[in-house]
C-alpha cells in the first residue's frame, strides 16, 4: 500500500505542470469564506481579496439576526469569529443550544439585532494555523447579504468580469425549529431583491440539508448544490445517511432537485490520490461535482501530504491534491487559499 501511494503521488507530481492548465478547462475556483488564508473569514476584505486573487465565485455562509437580516458567519455561534465574548454589554446573551445534535455554548446571531451585530468586530478563527491573520483582528464588521452583493457588483465593474455568488444557509432546520426563522424565505427574498434568482445568473446555493434545497428548487431557478460529508446525514432527515446519498441510487434522487454535489476531498480521492467512483457516478447523472476544501497550510492538508519538517502554519505540499482533483474530473474546488490555486489554474 505504501509503495502504491508513493508511485501514484510521483506520477501526479509530473502529470500536470504548475500553471499549465487552460483556464477554460480548469475547475472553477470558489473562495471558501473569501480569501480565508489571508484575511479573517467572512469579511468584505476577505471577499474582495479573493476576487483580486482570481476567484471565480465567492462563498458566503449566512445566518440570520433576530430582526431577519442575513449576515455572513460560518456558524450562528459568534464567539469563534468575533469579539462578542469580550463585550461586557452582551455577557447576559450567553446561551447553550442543541444544534443538529451538538450542545453548543456561546452567543448566537439569532439573539442579536443587526444594530447590535454592527458593534462587533471579526477575528481570525484559527490563529494557530494563520497567525498572520491575527493582525487584522478587530478591523472588520460582519457583512450583510446586501453589502456582499454590492461589493461583488463593484468588483465586476472594476475588473470587467463576471463574479459568481455561492451562498450557503447554516442550520436552516434548527433556525426554523428554535427561533421560528425561515432561512429559505429570507434567502429567496434577498436573491429576488438583488435580481440574482434566474437560471443564467452565476449563482449556486448549497446546503447539507435536503428540504431547503427541495423548496429552493420550487421557488427559484438558480443552480443548487447538495453538500455531502464522509459520515453522518442531513439534520432535517434523520433516517438518511450521506454515504447512501453518494451511491448511484442516492445521486439519482439528488438529481431530481439539485444541479450538483459538493463533496469532501476524502469522498472523491482514495488515500493514494486516485479517484473514487463518485465523480464519474455523479457526472453520469448530469450532476456537477465541487470539492471541499483545499487549503495550502501544511497542517490542513491530508495526512499523506503533510511534511513533518514543516510547521502546521507553513505552506505545504498542496499541488498534488489539486492535480489529483483535476485528474478526477471535478468541476470546481472550494479553497481558503485562492491565490495559490488560482495560479495553478493559470489565472
Amino acid at each position: 500500500m505504501v509503495l502504491k501511494w508513493i508511485t501514484a503521488l510521483a506520477m501526479l507530481s509530473f502529470a500536470l505542470p504548475v500553471a499549465a492548465q487552460n483556464v477554460a478547462d480548469a475547475p472553477i475556483v470558489i473562495a471558501h469564506r473569501g480569501a480565508s488564508g489571508d484575511r479573517p473569514e467572512h469579511t468584505l476584505a476577505a471577499y474582495e481579496l479573493a476576487i483580486d486573487q482570481g476567484a471565480d465565485y465567492i462563498e458566503p455562509d449566512f445566518v440570520s439576526t433576530k430582526d431577519l437580516v442575513l449576515i455572513a458567519r460560518h456558524e450562528n455561534e459568534l464567539s469563534g469569529t468575533t469579539d462578542v465574548a469580550a463585550r461586557e454589554e452582551f455577557e447576559d446573551r450567553r446561551r447553550e443550544k442543541m444544534i443538529d445534535g451538538q450542545l453548543v455554548a456561546g452567543w448566537f446571531a439569532e439573539d442579536f439585532t443587526l444594530e447590535e451585530i454592527r458593534t462587533l468586530r471579526a477575528k481570525e478563527r484559527i490563529p494557530s494555523i494563520r497567525p498572520a491573520n491575527v493582525a487584522f483582528d478587530g478591523l472588520y464588521q460582519i457583512p450583510t447579504f446586501d453589502e456582499i452583493v454590492k461589493l461583488l457588483r463593484a468588483k465586476e465593474a472594476e475588473t470587467g468580469r463576471r463574479i459568481g455568488f455561492y451562498p450557503e444557509l447554516k442550520h436552516p432546520n434548527f433556525m426554523l425549529q428554535d427561533a421560528g426563522i425561515d432561512m429559505v424565505d429570507l434567502l429567496v427574498r434577498d436573491l429576488r431583491a438583488a435580481d440574482l434568482d434566474d437560471a443564467d445568473d452565476l449563482v449556486f446555493v448549497q446546503n447539507f440539508e435536503v428540504g431547503p434545497l427541495q423548496r429552493l428548487n420550487r421557488l427559484t431557478d438558480v443552480k443548487l448544490i447538495q453538500l455531502i460529508k464522509p459520515s453522518g446525514g442531513p439534520a432535517d432527515e434523520p433516517s438518511m445517511e450521506y454515504a447512501d446519498m453518494a451511491t448511484p441510487t442516492g445521486l439519482a434522487e439528488i438529481a431530481k432537485y439539485a444541479d450538483g454535489i459538493g463533496a469532501n476531498v476524502r469522498s472523491l480521492l482514495n488515500d493514494d490520490l486516485t479517484p473514487t467512483s463518485l465523480v464519474a457516478d455523479a457526472r453520469a447523472l448530469g450532476l456537477d461535482v465541487h470539492a471541499w476544501t483545499l487549503r495550502a497550510e501544511n497542517g490542513m492538508l491530508p495526512p499523506q501530504l503533510q511534511r513533518s519538517s514543516l510547521r502546521p502554519s507553513d505552506p505545504g505540499n498542496y499541488q498534488p491534491l489539486w492535480r489529483a482533483l483535476i485528474a478526477a474530473g471535478v468541476d470546481g474546488v472550494f479553497t481558503d487559499n485562492v491565490r495559490e490555486y488560482a495560479e495553478l489554474s493559470g489565472r
